[in-house]
């Protein structure tokens, strides 16, 4: 994976574990924001999803070498971002538990 892919990757996973954290600890009440939080984890991991149907989807790239790179970082970008999906699902899965235990 070139240099530029683990970047973006890091400031992504960088992004959202800072949009998580300033909600967590943001002046409103509990379940509000954990509504919040849910709701927008929701529309990251829908756009996730979005991301994998279109890597999965794939183009044509020219000529061999290209075309075999290019399958080569579709499908690892394709694994971080059903990693991220992954992640995504288990901190929405916290927040229910935890919202679930407070009611």
């Amino acid at each position: 994976m070139s240099s530029s892919n683990r970047s973006f990757i890091a400031f992504l996973t960088g992004v959202l574990t800072g949009v998580a954290v300033g909600i967590i600890y943001a002046p409103d009440k509990g379940e509000a924001t954990r509504d919040k939080l849910t709701f927008r984890l929701a529309k990251y991991r829908d756009e996730l999803q979005k991301l994998i149907a279109d890597l999965l989807d794939g183009k044509d790239y020219p000529g061999n070498s290209a075309r075999s790179q290019g399958e080569k970082v579709v499908n690892e970008a394709r694994e971080k971002a059903e990693k991220l999906l992954e992640d995504v699902d288990r901190l929405m899965e916290q927040i229910k538990s935890q919202t679930a235990e407070q009611a």
